[in-house]
């Protein structure tokens, strides 16, 4: 019993299911406008040997006796035979009529939903009643012919009529259904399945380049659904790929980094011990090697603190923005006058919420950055530090004045190690600013670079989580 309903949950059992019931339909359908017609040519059988009866009648009145007379009536299965002809109504054969007439029947204007209403009728009535059917004669042979019959062999003949049709349409329903059936099972059942079995084939190793699936379906539907799973499995290996390659590398950098951390830390011990030195060569010498080393290092624990992505997630308070970005302002030395003047138009009362530490941190590598362009020039430069609001969101927009980022560093802005905009940079600052800021469930954005400066833009919402609008 559970392997049956099983199979019935199944899209062949279904399938098999909804053929059965739709064949059925479609029968039944017909069985019904079948048997009203059937039993409207029966009656008007019984007219036409009726008329052949009254005819005989008519023909040999003299010559007919009395037994013939009831002989004629027994294969016309009638009481009473009734012609009209020339405007005159005469009873032509009669017998004895064993019960009153229960209802009378013209077929002469009857349409399909009253052949259908007096048949299903007669079905209902399982005793046998006398019935008056009036009817048109064949060959113009009168105006009308009326007869008396009983409704017993009618709804007998009505009976292993339709016992018959529904025999023949139950073995209709079950050919077809086996058909459609076959039929879809092997077009589109079997190729599901297979794909199916590729799937799961394909979860269980997808760095096996052999588990993806070869379109083979001759159905459109199912060919594109084939080739479509193909594109995705082989762009998934080779990501999988790529990702381990990667993690391999990862894993291999940081262990290099870590080694060459500590040595460049004692190499730079040394350099400081070297920078003292009464040899004015090496004094001159020494702090440009100061300077490597620290960059060196500095490198390292960037490459370190990258590797271990274990930002915490942000802790959200609100502050007043304005007096905040005074404060980063000023530690990043550009409060007073110098080379590099920064504006600052941010309303006063404009508060946000976001993780302090975090954003500073974002905020102030995009001031860095903007600094050491403009520095780079040699020229003096601007940059501008703007904030505002909308109902959905706060956003703040760092801009400068200085020559543009060039095309690689813009074709891989906020990749690590690929969207350095200086010499000797890793893209580190912008690659952990944009994680910092999708942290928040905001999005760090380039809006503009070219020869007149660059802008980014901090997007922060103002929603808590999904489904939250408030600020």
């Amino acid at each position: 019993m559970r392997d049956r309903g099983r199979f019935f949950n199944t899209l062949s059992g279904r399938f098999l299911l909804l053929t059965v019931a739709f064949v059925l339909l479609a029968e039944v359908m017909i069985f019904v406008p079948s048997i009203a017609r059937y039993r409207a040519d029966f009656l008007l059988t019984r007219l036409k040997l009726a008329q052949i009866a009254s005819l005989a009648q008519l023909a040999a009145p003299d010559t007919v006796s009395p037994g013939l007379a009831t002989e004629l009536l027994k294969n016309a299965e009638a009481y009473n035979i009734v012609l009209r002809r020339d405007q005159v109504r005469q009873l032509v054969l009669s017998s004895p009529i064993p019960s009153p007439i229960a209802a009378t029947y013209d077929l002469r204007e009857a349409g399909p939903w009253e052949l259908i209403r007096d048949a299903a009728a007669t079905l209902w009535q399982t005793k046998s009643a006398v019935i008056r059917v009036i009817g048109f004669p064949v060959q113009d042979g009168g105006i009308l012919i009326e007869i008396t019959m009983q409704t017993g062999p009618l709804r007998t003949a009505m009976v292993d009529y339709g016992l018959r049709i529904l025999a023949l349409s139950a073995l209709i329903s079950a050919v077809t259904a086996v058909l459609l059936f076959t039929a879809v099972r092997q077009l589109m059942v079997l190729p599901i399945r297979r794909v199916v079995r590729h799937m799961q084939a394909y979860a269980e190793a997808p760095e096996d380049a052999r588990r993806v699936i070869e379109p083979t379906a001759g159905v459109v539907e199912l060919r594109v659904a084939e080739e479509a799973l193909q594109s995705m499995q082989t762009q998934l290996t080779s990501a999988l790929r790529q990702k381990e390659r990667l993690a391999q590398l990862g894993g291999a950098v940081a262990k290099i980094a870590h080694d060459l951390r500590n040595i460049l830390t004692t190499a730079q011990l040394f350099a400081d011990r070297i920078e003292g030195s009464a040899d004015p060569a090496v004094a001159r010498a020494a702090p440009k090697l100061v300077n490597s080393i620290s960059r060196a290092v500095n490198l390292c624990e960037a490459t370190l603190a990258f590797g271990k992505a274990e930002e915490a997630p942000p802790r959200l308070t609100r502050f007043a923005l304005r007096p905040w970005v005074e404060d980063l302002i000023d530690g990043e030395g550009l409060a007073g006058p110098g080379l590099v003047t920064c504006l600052i138009d941010v309303a006063p009362g404009l508060t946000v919420r976001a993780d302090e530490e975090q954003l500073h941190r974002v905020l102030s590598n995009l001031v860095r950055n903007a600094r050491q362009a403009i520095e780079a020039t040699g020229r003096d430069g601007t940059i501008e530090i703007s904030g505002g609001e909308n109902d959905g969101e706060w956003w703040i927009i760092v801009g400068d004045s200085g020559p543009g980022l060039p095309p690689k560093a813009r074709d891989h802005l906020f990749a690590a190690f690929q969207g350095g905009a200086r010499a000797g940079g890793t893209g580190l600052g912008l690659a952990i600013a944009a994680e910092l800021v999708r942290g928040h469930g905001g999005r760090l954005e380039l809006t503009r670079s070219d020869a007149e400066g660059t802008e980014f833009v901090i997007r922060l919402p103002k929603a808590i989580g999904p489904g939250d609008q408030t600020s």
